[in-house]
């Protein structure tokens, strides 16, 4: 593990050692977890961003190819989900509302 010098305000730090203190942890650790978290979150929209890419080509595919554009319909999201989903009429009452006792 490589050793990092960080340099930030007085009262920053105060700060930072309190949170680290009610958190039962040090401040190392308590760094180390908002790093990682950041790396992680930056992870994640980049893959979204990606994945969204993707779609927006198919997309534009699916529009190339046919005589008539592409639109994009919400029940595409579900297509192979079709047989599972219930319409709203037929979901039981999974809260207990409505049941007599």
């Amino acid at each position: 593990m490589k050793n990092v010098t960080l340099a930030m305000d007085e009262t920053l730090l105060e700060q930072a050692r309190g949170l680290a203190e009610r958190r039962k942890t040090t401040l190392n650790a308590l760094i180390r977890s908002l790093l990682a978290h950041e790396v992680e979150q930056e992870d994640r929209i980049a893959w979204a961003k990606a994945g969204m890419k993707r779609l927006m080509d198919e997309a534009a595919k699916r529009s190339d190819s046919a005589d008539t554009p592409y639109r994009w319909d919400r029940r595409d999201a579900y297509a192979d989900r079709e047989d599972r989903l219930l319409s709203r009429h037929e979901r039981p009452d999974l809260r207990g509302f409505g049941e007599e006792s």
